[in-house]
Order: C-alpha cells, then sequence, then structure tokens
C-alpha cells in the first residue's frame, strides 16, 4: 500500500472519530436539554413562582374577566357619581360611593380556575383604594341584621391573594342572611356546576338593585339594596339568563325568579353585557338552582324570550374603549402586599402567578430551549 493511501486512510479515520464525538456530545447537549425541559413542564407551575417575581395579576389579566374584555357599562347617568372602577385578583367591581357597595362586581370562571381548591380563610377588611368618605366600614355591618354579603365568592377563587381580596368590603352588599346563606350559596354553587360538570366557560355578573322608592341604610350611609342578581353567559352554548332575588328580612328564604338579560338591564340602568346582541339578551333559559340539577351531559334547556323589557341602549365603541382603559389604569393589588390576619398581626404573602400566567412562561421556556436545540442542529 503506497504512502499516500496509508496517509489518507489515517486521516479519514481520524475525521470519522471527531464526528463521532461531536455527535456524541450533540446528543448528549439534546438529551440534556430535552431533560431540562420535561423538568420545567413537571415542575414549573410548582416551582415557577420562586423564581419569578411578578404581580398576581396585570392590566390585560384584569380585563380577562369580561367577556371579549368589555366592562358592564353605567347607561343610568346617575350612578355614574363618585364611581371606583376596581381591579382585584380575580374579579372586578365598578364600586359606587354613594351606595358604598358595588354597582356591579365580574368575574370570568373556567374549569381550570375552579380546580383550584383553597380553604376559606375570613378576612374582612375595608378597602383603602376608596376615599375614606365612601367607604363603608366593618363597624356599618356590625350589629345591622344584614351579612356581609359576597358578590364575587370566597369559592371562585383561584389563589390567596384573590381569596383576600374576596374579602373588601368593595365586594360586599348587605345581605339578608336567608338570602346570603341560604338561596345565594345555592345559586354560587350550581353556578360553579356548570363550570365544573359541563366543562365550559361562564362569565358572571354579580351585584344589587336598588328598586325601592324609599331605601334602607345601615351604619353610616351603606344602602341596603331591594335585591341581588347574578346574570350569567356561556359562549360555548350561547345559553344566558340572570338569577334575581328579593332582599327582605323574611323568616322564609326568598324564591328565585330567573329573568332575562333585558329585563335586569331594565330595572338596573346598566348594560351588563354590552358584547351581546339585543336577541342574545331576550333569549332565557332555565338556570338551574341547584348544583345537583346540573348534568354533564345535559345542555340548560330554553326557556322563552322575553319582549316585553326595554334592553339597554347600545354603547359606543370609543366609550366602551374609554372604559376599558379605566380599568386598565387601575392599580391591582399586589399579593406580596401584607395583609392583616385574623389576630390582628401582618405578614406578608408570597408572591404569587396566576394559573394562565404559569402555563405562558413555562410555554415560553420550553420554546426557548426548542429554539436553542433547533440552533444546534444546523
Amino acid at each position: 500500500m503506497s504512502v499516500y493511501l496509508e496517509m489518507a486512510i489515517k486521516k479519514r479515520k481520524t475525521s470519522k472519530s471527531w464526528v463521532q464525538l461531536l455527535n456524541q456530545n450533540s446528543l448528549k447537549i439534546i438529551l440534556g436539554l430535552v431533560a431540562t425541559s420535561s423538568f420545567a413542564i413537571a415542575f414549573g407551575q410548582e416551582k415557577i413562582q420562586q423564581f419569578v417575581s411578578l404581580p398576581s395579576s396585570s392590566n390585560s389579566a384584569c380585563l380577562d374577566q369580561f367577556y371579549r374584555d368589555i366592562p358592564p357599562y353605567l347607561t343610568k347617568e346617575s350612578l355614574n357619581k363618585n364611581t371606583y372602577p376596581l381591579c382585584f385578583n380575580g374579579f372586578n367591581v365598578m364600586y359606587s360611593g354613594v351606595s358604598k357597595t358595588p354597582l356591579w362586581v365580574a368575574e370570568a370562571l373556567t374549569p381550570q380556575r375552579l380546580s383550584q381548591k383553597i380553604p376559606r380563610e375570613d378576612s374582612f377588611h375595608e378597602e383603602t383604594k376608596v376615599k375614606v368618605e365612601h367607604q363603608a366600614t366593618l363597624a356599618d355591618y356590625k350589629a345591622s341584621g344584614y351579612d356581609r354579603g359576597h358578590m364575587a365568592p370566597n369559592a371562585d377563587m383561584p389563589n390567596k391573594a384573590a381569596q383576600y381580596d374576596s374579602f373588601s368590603l368593595a365586594n360586599m352588599v348587605p345581605q339578608a342572611p336567608k338570602n346570603n346563606q341560604q338561596v345565594w350559596r345555592e345559586l354560587e354553587e350550581a353556578t360553579r356546576a356548570i363550570v365544573t360538570k359541563q366543562k365550559q366557560d361562564v362569565y358572571v355578573v354579580t351585584g344589587p338593585v336598588f328598586s325601592a322608592k324609599k331605601l334602607k341604610t345601615i351604619g353610616k350611609g351603606v344602602i341596603v339594596p331591594t335585591a341581588t342578581y347574578k346574570a350569567i353567559y356561556m359562549p360555548k352554548t350561547g345559553a344566558a339568563g340572570v338569577y334575581y332575588a328579593d332582599n327582605t328580612l323574611k323568616a322564609t328564604a326568598p324564591k328565585v325568579h330567573v329573568i332575562s338579560i333585558c329585563a335586569l338591564e331594565d330595572l338596573t340602568g346598566i348594560n351588563i353585557f354590552p358584547q351581546l346582541t339585543e336577541d342574545q339578551k331576550r333569549n332565557t333559559y332555565n338556570l338551574p338552582l341547584k348544583a345537583s340539577a346540573v348534568k354533564a351531559t345535559q345542555k340548560i334547556a330554553y326557556s322563552h324570550w322575553d319582549a316585553e323589557s326595554q334592553c339597554a341602549e347600545e354603547v359606543s365603541a370609543d366609550a366602551l374603549s374609554a372604559l376599558q382603559k379605566q380599568f386598565k389604569s387601575s392599580s391591582v393589588k399586589s399579593s406580596s402586599t401584607a395583609t392583616p390576619t385574623q389576630s390582628g398581626e401582618n405578614k406578608s404573602a408570597a408572591p404569587t402567578i396566576d394559573p394562565n400566567t404559569q402555563d405562558a412562561i413555562v410555554k415560553q421556556l420550553i420554546e426557548g430551549l426548542l429554539q436553542y436545540i433547533l440552533q444546534l442542529l444546523k
């Protein structure tokens, strides 16, 4: 064999060994990255909060509580006096400094959100984002005969920060005990059952109705509503309607009426769902009154068409955009803010991230790893 041939063979073997070595190293790198991404998938949602310091809610997340990002709109001019658009963790409020209650409270319920089970920890507190003269106080409710009735219920909340916010008096109305503890509890359970059993998103707007000629007050001017409502819309099926219950101090529980969204708008002077057409608002469904009435495979049946009620007037795009900006700019409580415990001591809550944000961060991490792998393979 010639010297040149021997050198060529030797060179080829050397090159082949280098290629093999590179391939082995590349394989190790890829396997390492895959293992890292698997770790992120397995532990990302549980551990990511330890490494990322983000507020528990954001301006964009604030609008997520509204169907198609559009808040209810106050069409009755007198309702706008001393109002506060408040963005909380897990729900939003249009608070009135006149009634010292919310006018409406909006929340978006999803199967993922309701899969988070948090033990109840009562922490009723005054809302410091409202001027002192417009605040409802704990003293207002004391010995009044009325409960501090949640509009966005504690059981809907996906994390501790949201739970704490739900105990703000900005989320409360004076509610008759028979209404709050029996009727309203069952309606809240029925609404959650629609979400969890039928696996569909439900947009909810809850609030008070002030329809009596002479309204009762408790404490220093907290107005007692004549009724409470819970309007719901289900985009998956188009089902919609409103739970409506009187709020009087009677020995028996009030009867629940299911009415159309248009009927509620007629009573309140609020465009509850500006995103829906008049036809959608007049359609009324047989909403379940108890969780046991909700069946996983049985759609909510149609009830009737409301041809009598006066639906709220349409709202211009500019007016809705201006309202959205108010909620975007409203300050959001960070869950890292110290909150009082029941014993009166302060403790700092750890920063929390809502599940949707966690998923997005983990997804971005994995996508970044995959991009790096592709660059190595080029």
